[in-house]
């Protein structure tokens, strides 16, 4: 990743602050291009740098001792990497992959952690972005038990939407079975039963969603409530056109 420097940001956690406390905390950022695929740390790294999505998104992946892999939640431009050092831990409890490429304001560990010393504000607002991220990972685990397939799919697929800022993307079905923690199989059948009720097109990994109000109704109320917490907590959550 070739870094060069921020013109200004996007990422909405950082839109927020008043434009004194932003133009500080981006004058020790750098913008950088995430491509498809980066791996941007394993769990149990140390943190060097954390990342504030300004387009594309990061998956984050728990990983069992066995291992086995299911993505426990999504960070776009609503969000950030690296949440744990605002806690005073240092390492990542995490995978992240770059999903969706797109750039990102990146800051040095040593750079974040003299901001939110010195910017009350963004401390703050962070802290409630921990409370925002800790609920969604209980409702994802919890998602991932109890709802069907499909239901989780279409819930995914929204989620990807927010993030891409676009109702098309690429997704093969190996990597949703992966993402989902399913076999291809399951994720073939629920794919399948979107496209035939004319919510989705898919074809050699290119998904599109054609109607975004009727994938809503298919997926299951997680969804609603994820974007209602966010939303309650951080304020309104922009969604794709």
């Amino acid at each position: 990743m070739k870094p060069q420097r921020s013109a200004g940001p996007e990422n909405r956690l950082l839109a927020s602050l008043p434009d004194r406390n932003r133009r500080r905390f981006l004058a020790a950022c750098d913008q950088v291009e995430l491509g498809f695929g980066d791996i941007l740390c394993e769990g149990g790294d140390r943190i060097r740098h954390v990342y504030f999505p300004v387009s594309g998104f990061i998956s984050l992946v728990a990983t069992l001792e066995d291992g086995c892999r299911l993505e426990i939640g999504i960070v776009g431009d609503e969000g950030m990497l690296g949440i744990s050092l605002v806690l005073g831990v240092n390492t990542t409890p995490h995978h992240a992959l770059v999903q969706g490429a797109g750039t990102s304001l990146r800051m040095t560990a040593a750079a974040f952690q003299k901001e939110i010393r010195l910017d009350t504000l963004l401390r703050q607002r962070l802290d409630r972005y921990i409370h925002v991220l800790t609920t969604q990972l209980a409702q994802t685990a919890a998602c991932t038990h109890y709802h069907l397939i499909e239901a989780r799919l279409a819930r995914w697929l929204l989620l990807t939407r927010d993030r891409a800022h676009s109702d098309e993307f690429h997704l093969t079905h190996e990597f949703l079975a992966y993402m989902l923690g399913v076999r291809r199989v399951g994720i073939t059948r629920a794919a399948g039963a979107l496209l035939e009720r004319g919510l989705i097109r898919y074809s050699r990994g290119e998904i599109a969603i054609l109607n975004g109000a009727g994938l809503q109704a298919a997926s299951c109320p997680c969804y609603v409530q994820a974007n209602r917490t966010y939303e309650l907590t951080l304020g309104p959550n922009r969604r794709a056109a």
